[in-house]
Formats: C-alpha cells, sequence, structure tokens
C-alpha cells in the first residue's frame, strides 16, 4: 500500500485524537467522512483537510475516496459496519471492544483474511513500548500469583444518567456499560500477557435497568487469579501490578497508558519508562500506519487473535451477570 487514504465513522474525541496524529505522520490522510448530519461531517472534514462528507453510509463506504476505513462509532454498530466496509473492499480500524460478541469477530477476522483485506483493532496498549518493557521483565518476578488492576474515571454522562436520561454509554441498547469501556483496557493487558482465563466472572454496579457503571471482574488462570477493577461512577488512582514469588511489577496509571513500569525484586528496584511522548495515540497511530503501508498481515493477525480472545471474555462474563445486548445468547464458554 503506497498510502492510506483514510475515511472515518464517528466523531468522538477519541476521533479528534487519532486525525490530530494522522495529520503528523507520513503516508496518511483523511480523506472523507461519513456521518448522519452534514454540518457535523462538515466540521471534521474542513478541521483536518478530506475532500469529501457523506450522509450514505453506502455511498461512503463504495466511494473511491478511501482505502482504509476507521470505525468509532457506539459500540453495538462496530460489527455491521466492519462487515459493510470489508465487502466492499476496503481495509478496516476499529475501535475497542471492536465486537460484542466472539462469533461476531471471528467472523469479520474471517472474512477479511479470506478477501486478503486487513484489519485492525484499535487498542492503543500492545503498540506501546513500554508494554514490550512489561513483557520483558516479567519473568524477573518469579511464578505470578496475583494481578491487581484499577481503572476509574468519573464519567460526565453519569451525572446524565442519574438526571434520568440514557446515554449511550451506559445504554445496553447500544452495547454501553463501564466493562465494555474502561475496564476493558485491564482484560486486554491481561490477556495480552497470559492469553484466555480459565474462568471470567463480573460482579457489576448498575443503574436501574442500565448496564453497568462500574465492576469488578475476576479471571482464573492456571495458578493465580486476576482482579480487574473499573469504574465510571467513581474516581480513584488508577494502577496495574503483578505480583509474584520473587517480586512484583508495579505499572503507574494503569493498563490504559502503560505510563511507567517499576520492577520490584528482593535483590533490585528498577524503573522504565520507553515513552518519550505520553500521548498513547502517538504510538498507535504510527505503528498502524507503519502495519498497513508494509501491508503486515501476520502482525494484525496476532493481535486479532488476542482481541478474539478478549471479546469471548467480556461476552462471557457480562452474560453471567445478567447483562445482555440485543442478539445475545448463551455465553461463548458455554457453548464449547
Amino acid at each position: 500500500m503506497k498510502e492510506i487514504r483514510l475515511g472515518t465513522i464517528g466523531s468522538g474525541v477519541i476521533v479528534h485524537s487519532i486525525l490530530d496524529h494522522a495529520a503528523q505522520t507520513d503516508g496518511i490522510r483523511l480523506t472523507a467522512v461519513y456521518s448522519r448530519t452534514e454540518e457535523k461531517g462538515r466540521g471534521l472534514a474542513d478541521r483536518y483537510g478530506a475532500e469529501k462528507v457523506y450522509t450514505d453510509l453506502n455511498a461512503f463506504l463504495n466511494g473511491d475516496e478511501t482505502n482504509v476505513i476507521y470505525i468509532a462509532t457506539p459500540n453495538m454498530l462496530h460489527y455491521e459496519q466492519t462487515k459493510q466496509a470489508l465487502l466492499a473492499g476496503k481495509h478496516v480500524i476499529c475501535e475497542k471492544p471492536f465486537c460484542t460478541k466472539a462469533e461476531q469477530a471471528k467472523e469479520l477476522v474471517a472474512l477479511a483474511r479470506e478477501r486478503g483485506l486487513l484489519l485492525a483493532d484499535a487498542v492503543p496498549t500492545a503498540f506501546l513500548p513500554n508494554f514490550e518493557v512489561l513483557k520483558q521483565e516479567l519473568p524477573k518476578i518469579g511464578k505470578v500469583k496475583l494481578v491487581l488492576g484499577n481503572y476509574s474515571q468519573y464519567s460526565s454522562r453519569y451525572d446524565l444518567l442519574k438526571q434520568g436520561e440514557t446515554p449511550n454509554i451506559f445504554n445496553p441498547e447500544y452495547a454501553g456499560g463501564c466493562l465494555m469501556d474502561i475496564n476493558f483496557y485491564n482484560v486486554y493487558l491481561n490477556v495480552a500477557l497470559f492469553g484466555k482465563p480459565e474462568q471470567a466472572v463480573y460482579y457489576p454496579n448498575r443503574y436501574g435497568k442500565m448496564a453497568d457503571t462500574s465492576g469488578i471482574l475476576i479471571m482464573q488462570y492456571d495458578g493465580f487469579v486476576s482482579e480487574s477493577a473499573g469504574a465510571k461512577d467513581t474516581w480513584g488512582v488508577n494502577s496495574f501490578q503483578i505480583e509474584g514469588e520473587e517480586g512484583y511489577i508495579y505499572i503507574r496509571d494503569g493498563s490504559n497508558g502503560i505510563a511507567e513500569v517499576r520492577v520490584t525484586t528482593k535483590q533490585s528496584e528498577e524503573i522504565f519508562n520507553r515513552q518519550e511522548n505520553p500521548d498513547r495515540w502517538f504510538y498507535e497511530v504510527r505503528k498502524l500506519t507503519e502495519l498497513f503501508l508494509t501491508e503486515d498481515y501476520e502482525a494484525l493477525n496476532r493481535r486479532l487473535d488476542t482481541m478474539i480472545d478478549v471479546v469471548e471474555v467480556l461476552e462471557t462474563a457480562r452474560t453471567k451477570a445478567g447483562i445482555c445486548f440485543p442478539g445475545d445468547r448463551r455465553p461463548a464458554f458455554d457453548r464449547e
């Protein structure tokens, strides 16, 4: 691929973060925007120099201005929009949580491979230089026994919820909830480091009939247990800690950005930070651009294998906890 001619679906804060860095990265540029309204789409297009604005999704996906589609819409729309884009012959970058069901994720991966298209999940974690540090340093703490993650960030939309409104982020009709949002990063880091757990149980706090506003996910691995806490109705100190028989690793600011890795053993303490730029989107955009321009299917497929496991853990945990989205059936683990 000579150049990424990017088309966007969605206009939220994350879209602006991605496009800010794309504008400073060689080999990628925004060429088209899809929006339900011309006014909102034009505002995004003018800011980032896109050539065209569409309000018809089919026309957008079949336009020749783009070769890669970036999807950052409400969670429930990811599967169908990604499928439509792949069927239109476009490469796709889809925001987390990719899909709400493991069978959907597997279908999309199979479709992309069948058609020779690049497909990526837009999760910054595994693109971060400090993630590689974490993997390299992990053996120093010996056999892992406990993993403790917390990501709490009070949401202004929780205030709207208490006022009687139904923001998409908490609406099960849109696959909302804390587990599918910020606690997702805790789950992703666990699976990226240790693989899929043997069991996953979620204990949510819910507000009426809405999806979870906070909760704790317990994952049982062979020989150790992992606890992931996430909240959009509180705030606290975000961190991620891995405890082993020979020491521990403490991640400052938690799983979302891996801002710093501190490795403490009985013999020494070392602090690592290879991220000169504190903005995690910087590393995501640079690496995704590289992978797409070089058409590195192998690297992207490895990431997708991880993502399928993450989606399966989320699906199993939330459905067993009674958090169901449109089209849900029995939990994925129960169908094996």
